[in-house]
């Protein structure tokens, strides 16, 4: 998927015309800066193409931003990945004579040193669409246009994005099958192209080596969790039937990788088209379908979608809570799950739904709670498919389960795990008088969510 036109040409003549046009665009005229966030690649990088394509060489920038670090825990693994793939970017880019510049701070002030630095001339980035990335790009934007500076973003993250998939009176789509069917629709081999940036390499900024702070003198720690690997071509073929048990290694753990960018979605969905794997393709539609929903209704990353479902009055439990958050629910398959997130950073998607039903359904407990858990834990966490997975559990959200719709955990078990293998390799006291007794009585929780729910939603 990668374009080596240009790329190990052994032809001097070819290496000679480089060179010319490397002193031709000379950085006495200044600098083109591409902004890396959540795309950290260099292949197949839009923003980071057409910053290669412009009139200026290229300073490629990573800002460790501390308005999203200080929220988090001082080992959180995803800052050991970022900081990883940080140093494997670094590698390449001087291996082309090039490198990453590494800022750790707050980019409102970042922006101004480097201003002081270097003579930009443009900055490139690619979009992104959670509430603190928007406003921090318009922050930026503002910033830069008041310095004489063009900020260019880009769609790189999504095949389709913000108002590309519309229902003919052009509002947003708030159920799945509808805007699938357009999305599909309107998928061609345009979409899925790769951007040949490899071809334009000689255009990067020529530099020595830069510095890059270490994890400890961002108050990180380097984590001991294992990262999943880019390696799903084989799962492909089966991922239709094997993707709801959570014993079978059936799924394709790159929600990581599209969380950051170490792997582009154009890649994903042309592998997806030519395995013919139907229902992945459509689990990687539901991603972009999720960060529409949180384009166009932004309030709902942190309020009910369906805004009735803010009435209800949640029990919010803390010691119940902890037992779910600990895997002590004394549901096996809930904890399980609990146990697998707590221990690798991540949870099969099957037990996702139902430790997510669990929490608001049977223990009452406010969808904020588990997605605000999810969010410290996961490393695949993503805001949009987070928050949209939640409410769905909940009932609150866009194309939700209904309210009515309990999932009873032992049916689940039976229909997903009927060999407990799953459940014994994540609680290994499970059916031994070790194991913890039921937190709560099913019929009794259900019969209680549903007179909460009711109540909540008859007064809207």
């Amino acid at each position: 998927m990668q374009d080596k036109s240009n790329n190990g040409n052994s032809s001097s003549a070819l290496k000679a015309e480089e060179l010319n046009d490397r002193t031709e665009k000379s950085p006495l005229g200044g600098l083109g800066v591409f902004w890396f966030r959540r795309d950290l690649r260099l292949t197949d990088n839009a923003g980071f193409y057409h910053a290669l394509k412009g009139e200026n060489p290229v300073l490629p920038l990573f800002i460790f931003d501390k308005n999203i670090l200080d929220k988090l825990p001082k080992d959180d693994a995803r800052v050991t990945f970022i900081y990883q793939t940080i140093e494997d970017l670094k590698e390449e880019l001087r291996k082309h004579g090039s490198d990453l510049l590494v800022k750790y701070g707050e980019p409102e002030k970042i922006w101004p040193e480097i201003l002081k630095d270097y003579e930009v001339k443009e900055v490139y980035t690619n979009h992104d669409y959670e509430p603190y990335a928007r406003e921090r790009d318009d922050s930026m934007s503002e910033f830069l246009t008041s310095e004489k500076i063009a900020f260019k973003t880009f769609k790189d993250q999504v095949i389709f994005e913000k108002g590309e998939i519309l229902k003919a009176d052009k509002t947003p789509y708030t159920v799945f099958t509808p805007f699938y069917k357009q999305w599909h629709a309107k998928l061609n081999d345009f979409y899925v192209k790769p951007y040949p940036t490899k071809k334009y390499f000689k255009n990067l900024y020529e530099t020595k080596h830069l510095s890059l702070p270490s994890l400890k003198e961002m108050g990180f720690e380097k984590s001991s969790l294992d990262f999943p690997k880019i390696s799903y071509k084989n799962k492909l073929d089966s991922y239709f039937k094997e993707r709801d048990y959570p014993a079978l290694d059936g799924t394709t753990h790159i929600g990581l990788h599209l969380r950051f960018g170490t792997l582009s979605i154009r890649k994903a969905v042309k592998d997806a088209i030519d395995a013919k794997s139907n229902v992945w393709l459509s689990e990687l539609a539901w991603r972009e379908f999720y960060m529409t929903i949180l384009w166009h209704f932004p309030y709902s990353a942190y309020d009910s979608f369906k805004k009735q479902y803010d009435k209800i009055k949640w029990r919010n439990n803390e010691e119940e809570f902890k037992a779910w958050c600990t895997g002590n629910t004394g549901y096996p398959i809930v904890d399980a799950g609990m146990r697998q997130l707590n221990e690798t950073g991540w949870m099969h998607n099957r037990v996702r739904m139902v430790v997510g039903s669990f929490l608001t359904k049977h223990l009452l407990v406010d969808w904020r709670w588990g997605e605000t858990y999810f969010a410290e834990k996961l490393l695949d966490y993503e805001m949009a498919s987070n928050v949209g997975g939640w409410q769905w559990a909940a009932g609150s959200g866009n194309d939700a389960a209904p309210y009515f719709r309990v999932f009873n955990p032992e049916l689940q078990t039976k229909k997903f795990d009927p060999k407990f293998e799953y459940i014994k390799k994540w609680v290994p006291e499970f059916g031994t008088k070790k194991y913890a007794q039921p937190i709560v009585e099913h019929t009794f929780a259900r019969e209680r969510v549903l007179k909460a729910f009711k109540e909540a939603l008859s007064n809207s």
